[in-house]
């Protein structure tokens, strides 16, 4: 197999770039894996207790707003209040910018890539408010780091993260027999939800060989899981379910506690069903909506030969031949679109940084949201749609094309020669239409939206 340093970018990564520099064989793209992090050091995204701390104080102001309206000091804090949301809705703009700048101004496409792969695996929001602001940093905290390692590290670190506790309402999950749910004041029911999910889409598959009685018993594992009222994280041991549970055949112990918690996560991330759901969506996302079963079959050795470890299962992904065809079949949804567009266009960090969150609204929220992708917040907890056709939409389509004409010019002081762009951003390989396209178009606008919208561009 022969190593082409545009696909590489434009498959495994976020495309061709006028500033950064191809990589220059698999082992580059691995090692940038593991290696620092250069794109955090140089774009930083807080922790989560960003968003733990503004949520405590914010929550304290307004309820003292709450109880004296009418007061100049319950005023007062309803304005501080109010401030903290604006404060929160301006900084989420910025971690959108710099999640971009990670992407379109280093040379480690397929390391953010893999990021969003997995953010969209382990999908986990907040619901209203003030949470809707966390889903970034619950990225950078309980994704970002683990890409590289052990499934199970990863699995872990999602699974018991506070906003994912949230989000599949693990915190109001009571064992039937616990001694909460014996105060008749008290009474809650056991809620299967991450439980079912783990199973079902972050473990083994919807097609994997386990039953209902699999999801009710991991749920009552699962009981005493949850967070504090600020979202840290805690394990209450007065909501678990007493005695043993018993998932796939294995029984865990009684007041097992978070060991055997870790201990099932383990399990779930060893089970050859995991391997192969892993395995086939990498080649899914990476590939082909229907990828050569060869390549899935070669990913998910490697998976199971090395215990999980995802470098393997990448290093599998990326030397297997099938995964380099000439033939682009994926499409690219929207805001892996967006992204791409701006390396291919070279902006710089400091356009992006100078952009206020009205601008960021306008240019980027809005339109995503018209593509049908707006920034992580899929519809439900399976994350956002591999096939194709989920993006192939009336709607959609009209919104990247929109978006490629008008967005550009403000993105970059002056809009490349069309017919230097287009080499840049399709490679050696331009289709004689879209050659013609970007000669014979009416203004440079014209001739970069279209070369951004035609299919050499739009699939990899």
């Amino acid at each position: 197999m022969q190593f082409d340093p545009f696909l590489a970018e434009h498959r495994f990564g976020y495309g061709n770039s006028p500033r950064v520099a191809a990589a220059t064989g698999i082992a580059e793209m691995l090692s940038t894996l593991t290696g620092e992090d250069a794109a955090r050091t140089a774009f930083p995204i807080p922790p989560f207790r960003t968003f733990q701390e503004a949520y405590a104080l914010r929550r304290r102001f307004y309820s003292y707003a709450r109880k004296f309206p009418e007061t100049s000091e319950g005023k007062e804090a309803f304005e501080k209040s109010r401030n903290i949301l604006n404060d929160m809705r301006r900084d989420y703009g910025i971690w959108f910018t710099r999640t971009q700048l990670r992407r379109i101004t280093l040379q480690q496409g397929f390391r953010e890539r893999l990021t969003a792969f997995w953010a969209d695996h382990f999908t986990a929001q907040g619901m209203n408010g003030l949470m809707r602001m966390a889903n970034p940093l619950y990225v950078e905290e309980a994704v970002r780091p683990y890409i590289a390692g052990d499934f199970s590290t990863l699995l872990t670190a999602c699974i018991t993260h506070p906003l994912m506790l949230h989000y599949l309402d693990q915190n109001t999950s009571v064992g039937p027999n616990s001694r909460v749910a014996r105060r008749r004041d008290r009474r809650r029911g056991l809620n299967e939800n991450l439980a079912r999910e783990v199973l079902e889409l972050h473990t083994l598959g919807v097609q994997a060989p386990y039953q209902q009685g699999d999801v009710r018993e991991l749920a009552m594992l699962f009981t005493g899981l949850g967070a504090t009222r600020n979202f840290g994280f805690k394990f209450r041991p007065n909501m678990v379910e007493p005695g043993g549970e018993t998932v796939l055949g294995k029984t865990y112990p009684a007041k097992g506690g978070m060991a055997a918690i870790r201990e099932v996560l383990q399990d779930l991330a060893d089970h050859p069903a995991t391997a192969a759901h892993i395995a086939r969506k990498l080649a899914v996302h990476f590939v082909s909506d229907n990828p050569p079963e060869d390549l899935v079959v070669h990913i998910t050795a490697a998976y199971k030969r090395s215990k999980g470890n995802l470098s393997e299962c990448y290093a599998a992904l990326l030397e297997h031949p099938l995964a380099w065809q000439e033939q682009a079949p994926n499409m690219r949804p929207p805001d892996e679109f967006v992204s791409a567009t701006m390396r291919a266009l070279g902006v710089t960090a400091e356009t992006l940084q100078r952009l206020d969150l009205r601008e960021v609204r306008n240019l980027f929220f809005r339109p995503l949201q018209l593509m049908g992708q707006p920034w992580l917040m899929p519809a439900g907890p399976d994350g956002f749609a591999e096939d194709d056709q989920a993006w192939v939409t009336p709607q959609g389509i009209s919104a990247r094309l929109e978006w490629a004409v008008s967005t550009p010019a403000r993105l970059v002081s002056a809009l490349p020669d069309p017919r230097e762009f287009v080499r840049t951003a399709l490679g050696g390989q331009v289709p004689q239409a879209v050659a013609f396209a970007a000669n014979a178009a009416e203004s440079r606008e014209v001739a970069i939206g279209l070369i951004l919208t035609s299919p050499a561009f739009q699939r990899r």
